[in-house]
């Protein structure tokens, strides 16, 4: 494997590959700076089909994204105060919950959840803003590879026209992020009005996610607001459905948790997910 001295070279050298790679984009001129560079090969990534890539090439993103991670700050669970720690949560569960605002990438729990589409192979949208998009950039095209081979056994054995049902969790390696595993779950869509049928599809994704939890002995794990981006369910309803699936799952399995960990980007989700769980 080539030997690079800084993050820039390495950069420099994947940036070259990937345009490569890509073909259609192999003499596309990038403007210097490292930010923009940096933009482009996530770029190059997301739009990326899931194919072999040379072994070198995917040792020296690895080695990127990994030193990435840390430059951004990896945060522990020793790190995210309790409920009960942090607010003096009255809630029956405030030892094993957490609120912890911020990038969810940067989480060293055992699993954190991704917000997916039906089909399952993470956001092709360059740079989208989407949860999505920055799970499958921060750990690297390995993840959309044994995303793609796991939705391939499923159109084996359902048909060429398989899409991932809402509300079921599929498990994934978390490769180059901070976290072990990733799973993945599909939201309702609300579109002209909020209904039952939605509510429940909601709560059955908070439902599988902790199931999955249960079978591969997973005890930390952290939750993005499932649906209330791009798929437009209402904020304050997730984080009520949210805290009283998961409130409900721990009165029957508490001792199988160690955390569950509601991540939240904006204010706004945060000040619900407070109003829901600080009494």
């Amino acid at each position: 494997m080539k030997d690079f001295v800084t993050q820039e070279d390495r950069l420099d050298y994947l940036l070259q590959e990937f345009k490569e790679d890509s073909g259609q984009y192999k003499d596309l001129e990038v403007e210097d700076g490292y930010e923009n560079k940096r933009m482009m090969l996530r770029s190059l990534m997301n739009i990326r089909m899931p194919r072999k890539m040379a072994e070198e090439i995917v040792k020296v993103q690895d080695e990127f994204l990994m030193l990435e991670a840390k430059e951004k700050g990896i945060e522990t669970l020793s790190d995210i105060k309790t409920i009960k720690e942090q607010y003096g949560s009255s809630h029956p569960y405030g030892d094993k919950i957490s609120i912890w605002q911020g990038d969810i990438t940067r989480l060293a729990v055992d699993a954190i959840v991704n917000a997916a589409n039906s089909q399952m192979l993470g956001c092709f949208v360059p740079c989208h803003r989407c949860i999505d998009n920055a799970i499958h950039s921060a750990a690297g095209i390995e993840l959309r590879a044994e995303c793609s081979h796991k939705m391939n056994q499923r159109r084996i054995k359902f048909g060429p026209r398989y899409e991932e049902p809402t509300g079921q969790a599929m498990l994934t390696k978390g490769y180059n992020l901070p976290a072990k595993y990733v799973i993945h779950t599909v939201g309702p869509i609300v579109g002209y009005e909020l209904t039952q049928e939605l509510r429940q599809d909601l709560r059955n994704c908070y439902e599988n996610v902790l199931k999955c939890c249960m079978e591969h002995k997973i005890r930390s794990v952290a939750f993005c607001c499932i649906s209330t981006g791009e798929f437009h369910f209402p904020n304050d309803e997730a984080a009520k459905i949210a805290v009283g699936t998961v409130t409900s799952v721990l009165k029957k399995h508490e001792n199988e948790f160690d955390r569950i960990v509601f991540n939240v980007f904006k204010d706004l989700d945060k000040e619900y997910y407070e109003k829901q769980l600080i009494p």
